[in-house]
């Protein structure tokens, strides 16, 4: 069973350590988190001027690693070798050597970033006897919004419903950046008042809370003609701001949600929201956009979007501007 970064944390805090942490994974985000919890609140700060080293990948061998885990820590009950940028590291697999009798005394922090190790491997199944080898994921679009929800709920923060929508059309999957911004968001708050509303991020981090591909997506949803024409307009006046290629990647994924809801048979308002990775809240909008949009317009529109998605790359177009093609696109969609 793989473990989990609340897991790993809650040991931390009850000070149960293992001798060996490889945290490995596309995403960066909770491997960082990991590591700076161990840097920070393992040894007191008394202790680490003699017994935590932090060294990095590219600068240090894995006989050099070896040397400083066998050693013991001065006046301390641990020592704490952390490794960061691990993924440069050269015969990494040469840990084994160490990892089969790791001493207890010694706290060993792999950070590698963007990769992961294959678990058939001898080292991976060292490190889940001896140690910890712990996998972080990087979290698909879908699943941003929830983590955004949860993130707010952990500081105490309240948000409107559209807010982590919105934040994942603007920021992507990249949960540090998010974190960051958020972070950015708590300190204008106004006291006694911890609602992070749309307006505070279009002041704040520069997002139009009126256009923005969460709203076109909407506007397009409710066939609100004028609506979509004006964020069309807007993004086709400002395209560096607006990628066509997003744009369409974010109607993709809306009508393909759109297909899967009119083939539910339980479209109760939980079900339908685990169905399509969606907040409860936006169930209704989608409930709206199946009477506005049946099985056969959904499929015509999920083609079309293909079809300007490769013309927006070059295929099969004879150089358009990408204004030019989303307003064609959009129109096509409303009047269909």
């Amino acid at each position: 069973m793989e473990i989990t970064y609340e897991e790993i944390i809650s040991d931390l805090k009850k000070r149960i350590f293992k001798p060996v942490y490889f945290l490995a994974g596309e995403e960066p985000y909770y491997i960082d988190l990991i590591t700076d919890y161990i840097e920070q609140n393992v040894l007191p700060e008394a202790d680490r001027s003699f017994n935590q080293m932090v060294l990095y990948g590219e600068d240090t061998t894995v006989n050099n690693i070896t040397e400083l885990c066998r050693r013991y820590p001065m006046m301390a009950t641990h020592q704490v070798v952390i490794i960061k940028e691990a993924q440069v590291l050269k015969k990494i697999e040469d840990l084994i050597i160490y990892i089969e009798k790791p001493l207890p005394s010694t706290i060993l922090v792999i950070n590698y970033k963007y990769k992961v190790l294959d678990k058939r491997t001898r080292l991976v199944k060292l490190l889940d006897s001896q140690g910890v080898y712990f996998e972080s994921n990087r979290f698909r679009d879908y699943q941003v919004p929830g983590w955004i929800e949860r993130y707010l709920m952990t500081q105490g923060i309240k948000s409107e419903p559209d807010v982590s929508a919105m934040l994942t059309e603007y920021l992507g999957n990249d949960l540090h950046r998010i974190a960051n911004e958020l972070t950015k968001l708590f300190i204008t708050l106004p006291a006694g008042k911890p609602v992070i509303t749309t307006k505070l991020i279009e002041q704040n981090i520069g997002i139009s809370k009126d256009y923005n591909n969460f709203e076109l997506q909407k506007a397009v949803g409710e066939k609100n003609i004028q609506k979509a024409n004006m964020i069309v307009h807007h993004f086709a006046a400002n395209p560096r701001d607006n990628p066509v290629t997003l744009t369409i990647a974010s109607l993709f994924s809306y009508f393909s949600k759109l297909l899967k809801f009119h083939y539910l048979t339980d479209r109760s308002r939980n079900n339908v929201a685990a169905a399509l990775s969606v907040n409860p809240y936006f169930v209704k909008d989608y409930e709206s956009a199946a009477l506005k949009y049946n099985v056969s317009k959904t499929l015509q529109i999920i083609s079309l979007l293909r079809i300007f998605d490769l013309k927006a790359k070059g295929v099969g177009d004879m150089g358009s501007e990408p204004g030019d093609l989303l307003k064609e696109m959009v129109f096509k969609i409303l009047h269909l």
